[in-house]
Order: structure tokens, then sequence, then C-alpha cells
């Protein structure tokens, strides 16, 4: 019993034991001595964290040292309302470096937002267990086994505020609507608090659009996979992106967190000036380079592999039903049934699947003795099989998780039997972070058994699992986001103490990322490499930039059994494999090129000689200033209507007539921007110079063609790109696109080659 009269049980004694890092066996059962049983106990009982078992007191890497440094200035400098973005990969350390910069600014009132709950056990154990934090409060949504600690709102008013405190939880929950449109009665303290700085974690997945907002109403992490998959490509059709104002809190300051930030980069939602950088690049760079002193701090980061294998054409050819005929990943592990019924439709040419990847199978080893070839295949390579003793299997959906346990369960896959399978989809484990459970289980002892995690969505972003040596996408997924950040789950550092009892020895040095659909892969690369980009002024091409990528995560590729590495310039040229003549017109035809968003279009209203650029490309008084400012006048009314919840019910059709005006009119205006952007591949052509980025475009010296072409300078068209009126990526996207095309017509032309030479290959 507490002093204040309160009850607690052994389980919240078994939830601290765990949070302090101690291993449970079995049930209730933990490996420890009676000491941290007692320390445990003292912890429940008093509200409190026990001082004496916090176990961390590491310092900030040197990147670290500079995201708080840069942000705390920039905080300063701007005042309040600030907004800056941390795009920094995963294992970045994002939640502890927060927890510096909060510290070091000498906050005491933090509000973490995210749209992944999963990650709340991240973000509370680096409070709970570092010295640099004693004394804060951590305070969360309960879960269903913890009553005792009480609701939300309970826990804050209870809380010392005269000591920092941590309050975390999710959009869906802080932000959720009650049934009459209003903010829900037990989060009206959130209002009431003025925030010292308000941490937007795993920003990538909220878009900050309302549709995307939306499509997280619940904690299914498979639905989000599938989600953010189908939202890659589509852009809201007039709809305004959100702004911190539109968030029924108040706050100093704003900190995006995410290691995949490609909308908010591309859409020029921050300055250079507000966006700290540190990429996977970034970190084996100075990795390869550390000179001392003391130990190399990135010593433990493993290096990645991505291994791209095409599958034999006797199990390829019956899923070449995708777009461009390339191999459908979907299609392949596609399902009947579900549950203990769930089957494969292809289950024959799955279990060849199976029997070729452990190198066995009368076709592949026929194939391969006639090649003369070694067998690189992930578990016939004896290096290889060593690295994948645990595995996250990346699947479409939960009956192809059902389905691939069964088989791999199955008594004549005896080989397989030596792996302990988790199934971590749908039902068949907790939510979120809850599924570690089962992988944990599934494990043992990690450096004597092996698992294979199988997952469509689970475990995929915010959890650590430091045994995986290696990631199998086996699902199409065209969102970048989606990909690396399942990808970059497998790069935890795994060490032991070292021999001598003193320092460490890294078990796991490198972890792979194994993909079986080439093409697919490899534009996965060309976008991580060139889409994370935000200085378009430093010198570099596509190229050169895949080029420095994959110094430090090589692509191999397989057709056969022997894996050969790949270079620049082949990634490129086998990620737009299959980019025909109409794909390629559709690019320079796409809404994903132009920004009509209010923020944009204010920028262009403040500009004068922006404004006369925007006029002579609309070429329509009908859609001139007047029309602009009466359009963000009319969608920030409504707007400010929702948020006071003042706005008129909405008809059957789910649109306003007012909404259905100031869409068509936005539309509008995007439409006549697409024609324009659509005459700059004729300028491109009839140019001496062959352009690989929008920079290239922009820096031309031919302005007379450009403006007899375009209708516009290129003075002009300069200032129109650095407003963010055309999207930056997406047009660095179409032009390499056009560039590629343009040379393969060159060279198979000849024109393009000296006398005597012939194309490259590979």
């Amino acid at each position: 019993m507490r002093a204040d009269g309160t009850g607690f049980s052994d389980h919240e004694v078994h939830r601290a034991l765990a949070r302090m890092g101690v291993r449970r066996e079995e049930g209730e059962w933990f490996r420890c001595g009676v000491e941290t049983v007692e320390a445990a106990v003292l912890a429940v009982r008093n509200r409190i964290d026990n001082v004496e078992k916090r176990t961390r007191d590491f310092g900030m890497r040197p990147e670290q040292k500079a995201a708080v440094a840069r942000t705390a200035d920039y905080f300063a400098r701007a005042g309040e309302g600030a907004r800056f973005l941390w795009n920094a990969k995963m294992r970045f350390g994002k939640t502890f470096a927060a927890y510096q910069l909060a510290r070091r600014l000498g906050l005491k009132r933090v509000l973490i937002l995210t749209f992944k709950p999963a990650v709340v056990s991240a973000w509370e154990e680096d409070l709970r267990t570092h010295v640099d934090f004693e004394g804060w409060q951590f305070i969360r949504r309960p879960r269903a086994d913890e009553p005792e600690l009480g609701k939300i709102d309970e826990q804050f008013a209870r809380a010392d505020k005269a000591r920092p405190i941590v309050c975390f939880g999710s959009f869906q929950d802080f932000l959720g609507l009650n049934e009459l449109g209003g903010i829900k009665a037990h989060h009206r303290w959130l209002r009431e608090e003025v925030w010292d700085l308000v941490i937007f974690d795993e920003y990538h997945f909220g878009a900050w659009r309302q549709k995307a907002k939306a499509l997280f109403g619940k904690e299914d992490e498979e639905a989000e996979v599938r989600a953010t998959d189908a939202a890659e490509e589509a852009k809201p059709d007039g709809e305004e992106a959100l702004s911190e104002a539109d968030l029924p809190i108040a706050a100093r300051r704003y900190l995006y967190l995410s290691g995949t930030p490609f909308r908010s980069l591309n859409e020029g939602e921050f300055l250079e000036s507000q966006i700290y950088s540190w990429t996977y690049g970034d970190e084996q760079a100075a990795k390869e380079a550390w000179a001392g002193p003391g130990p190399n701090p990135y010593a433990a980061l493993p290096k990645m592999a991505l291994l791209t294998y095409r599958l034999l054409a006797a199990i390829r050819k019956i899923a070449e039903q995708g777009e461009f005929n390339e191999f459908d990943l979907n299609v392949f592990f596609s399902t009947t049934g579900s549950g203990e019924t769930a089957r494969f439709v292809y289950e024959a040419e799955v279990q060849q699947w199976l029997d070729w990847v452990r190198g066995h199978g009368a076709a592949g080893a026929a194939e391969a003795l006639r090649a003369g070839e070694r067998r690189e295949l992930p578990f016939a390579d004896a290096t290889l099989a060593d690295a994948l003793r645990h595995t996250l299997w990346f699947l479409p959906d939960v009956a192809a998780c059902e389905a691939m346990a069964a088989l791999l369960r199955a008594k004549r896959n005896v080989w397989w039997h030596d792996f302990k399978v988790a199934l971590c989809a749908g039902p068949h484990a907790g939510m979120g972070a809850e599924a570690l459970d089962e992988v944990e289980r599934a494990m043992g002892d990690p450096q004597e058994g092996k698992s294979i995690t199988l997952t469509c969505g689970k475990l995929t972003t915010g959890v650590t699992v430091r045994p995986w040596g290696g990631i199998f996408m086996l699902r199409n997924l065209q969102s970048p986001e989606t990909y690396f950040q399942a990808a970059f789950r497998v790069q935890s550092p795994w060490t032991a103490p070292g021999e001598d009892g003193s320092g460490e020895t890294v078990i796991k040095p490198v972890c792979y990322i194994i993909d079986f659909a080439p093409n697919r892969a490899l534009r996965q690369v060309a976008n991580y490499s060139g889409r994370l980009a935000i200085n378009e002024d430093i010198p570099g091409t596509d190229e050169t930039r895949v080029g420095e990528f994959i110094h430090f995560l090589p692509v191999l590729y397989s057709e056969g059994g022997t894996l050969r590495l790949v270079k620049a310039e082949q990634v490129l040229e086998m990620a737009m494999t299959g980019e025909a003549a109409t794909l390629l017109a559709r690019r320079w035809q796409s809404a994903l090129l132009v920004n009509v968003d209010n923020e944009t279009l204010k920028h262009l209203l403040a500009n004068e000689a922006a404004m006369r650029a925007i006029d002579a490309i609309i070429q329509d008084r009908a859609l001139g200033r007047e029309a602009i400012e009466t359009l963000i006048n009319r969608s920030e009314a409504i707007k400010k209507a929702k948020r006071e919840g003042t706005e008129k019910a909405k008809p059957a059709s789910g649109l306003t007539k007012e909404e259905k005006e100031i869409r068509n009119k936005r539309k509008q205006i995007q439409e006549k921007l697409i024609t324009f952007a659509a005459r700059i591949p004729v300028f491109m052509y009839l140019t001496d110079d062959r352009e690989h980025t929008l920079r290239e475009v922009i820096l031309q010296v031919e302005t007379d063609l450009f403006k007899r072409v375009t209708g516009l300078t290129l003075d002009d068209f300069r200032l129109l790109v650095s407003l963010h009126l055309f999207n930056d990526a997406k047009m660095n996207e179409a032009v390499l696109g056009f560039k590629r095309y343009e040379d393969a017509s060159l060279a198979y032309a000849g024109v393009n080659r000296h006398a005597g030479e012939t194309p490259g290959g590979w």
C-alpha cells in the first residue's frame, strides 16, 4: 500500500522490472537479485523512478550535439512559434536528443504527439533510465491492465508542477473529437496549458493532411502501411495543409522528427535554416572517418547491404502480372482463406521459393550447375546464413503471414524447423510494441537460436530488435517512407561485453535488406538517395548522390546465384527500366509537380514579380490576384470554423457549395501551371545540354529559347521555383526521366557515340 492509501499489485512491479531492463524468463519469473526487486517495489510504491537503478549515463554523439545546438540557436533567434525539423535516420537517437534539447533550454512542459502510438516505450525508457533526466515525470495513457495510474488528466493534475513534465499521446487520442464535434472533456487540460515544446514524432506518417490524419484513427499497423503506400503518389485535390494554428493547443516552439520526411522536404515546408539532417550516409561516413579520441561511438552501428535477386524463371512467370509485366510480389504471395485455413494461391511456387533461397531444389541446382556459379543465396551461403539467424519477413497481409507460418511449420519443411516462427500480424500478437514479447519468446537465447518474424506492418517502426540481421521485402511497397522505415529496423546495434569485461564486442557488423523485385528495390534506392537532399546549391547529379549512398550501402544483384556489385549508373538504369514514353509524359502532366496550397499562394501575392509571372502563365483575369486572395480568405475562414466548431452542417455529398467552389478554383490554377510545366521537356529537347536536374534547367544560358518555348523568362521561372510553386523533387525526377529517355533514343540512333563505339551494357 502507498502512503496515500492506494494499493498496487505485483503486475505493476513486473512492469517496473521491465522498465529497468530486467529480462522476463517466463510468466512471472524474472532473472534478477532480491535488491532489484526491492528497488522496483519502492519505485511503484512511491510513484517515482528509483534513482539508484538508473543505469544509463552515456553522453550525446557529435551529431546529436550538433542537432541540439543548431535547434536551440534557431529557437532563440526565431522566437514564439518557431518550427524546426530533424531529418534524422532511424537509430539517430531522436528521443534522447530531443530530451537533451528540452534539458538545455530548461523547459518544464513538453508534449509529444505521434501518429504511431507504439513508440511510447522508447520515449518512456530514455526518460526513466538515463541519469540526466532524474526527477523528470512521464505521463501517458494507461494500458488496460494499469487502472491504478488513473486517466491521463488525473496523472497531470497529480504531477509535481515544479519538476519537468513530459506528456506523451497520439493524435488520434488527444485530438479526437466527441460525438458533438468538440474536444473530449478529459483532454481540455491540453488547451489550458501553454506548452514549452511540442514534439511531433514519426512526422512522415501524418503528412499534415486531413485525409492522411483520418487514416490513422485506429492503431492498425497493417492498415497504416497500406494507406501510406497508396498515398505515395496521391495529392489531395483542393485540400489545405494543416498548420500548428489548427491544433487546439498553445505552444512556444515546435520540433518535428522523422527519418524519412520526403513530403515535407519535397513541398518546401521547411527552409534550410529550419532543418538538421543526418542520413545513413552521414552516419557511416563518420564511422569510417573516426580518428578519436576515445572509442568510435559509431562502431556498433552495422553497415547495411541490399541484396536483390531475380527469381528463377520457373517460379517468376506466374506473378509477372503487374504494370510493365514486372514481377509482382503481392500476386506471388496472394492467398485464399484466413486463420488456420489461409493458404497461398501459388503454394507450389512459394514452396519452390523456400527451397530456392536455401540453395535446394532441382530447378535451382540445375541452373547453378549449368552456369558454374557459387550459391550466394540468402540461406545457402555460409556467411549470409550466419548473419541471417534472426530475420523479419515483410509480407502483403495477415493471411499471407498465416499461410507462411503454416508452410514453414509443415512436415515437409524439416530444414526450416530450426527457425522458431513469431507470427506478429493481425490478432496473433499484441498491438504495437506488445508484439515484441512474441519475438523475444521465439528468439530465446539469440546467440544460440534461430527465428523468423512474420509481419505485414507490426514492428516496422519505432521498435528495437537487436538480433535481427536482415529483412525480407516480400510485398510491393511504393512508398520510400515505408520501405526504409522497415529496412532500418534491422540496423539496431547488437553488442556484448568484451572478453576481459571492458569495452564491447560487436556481434552484428553487417545487416541486410533482401529483395526479390530488383527494379522496385533500385527505384527505392534512387528515391532515398536523391529525395532527402535539401541543399540544391551543392553540385551533384542523381548519379553522384546514388554513388555516395551505395558506397555505404552497397547494392548487389543476382540472377542465377552469384551476387555482383551494382554501380550508380546501373542503379538508375534498372530503376528506370519500363519507363515508357507514355509514363514519362504522364510525369510532366502530374498535379504533383506544382504546389497551390495557401502558404505558397501567400508568398506569391507578396511578390510583385512573381505575380506578373503567374499572370503570364495563367492569362485569365478570373484566376488572377483577386481570385487568389478570395480563395485564401475563404478557405482559411472554413478552417477557422472547423477549428472552433461553428462550421455549418455538411450536405450528404460531404462538401459545402463554398468548399466545392474553392476546390474548383484551386484546380483551375493547378491545371494552368501544369500546362506550363509540360512545355519544359520541349525546351530540354531543343538545347544542346543533357540536363539531369531542375537546377541545370534553370541555370541554362539559352534564355531566349526558354522564353520562346514556354512563354516565360528563365529569371521568372527561377523566382517561382524559389517560392516552391514548383515541386523541386518531383521536377528532378521528371527531368532525370526525360534525360534517360533522351539518352536512350540518341544511343539507338548512334548520335551520342564516337566512331566505332558500341552501346554500354552490364
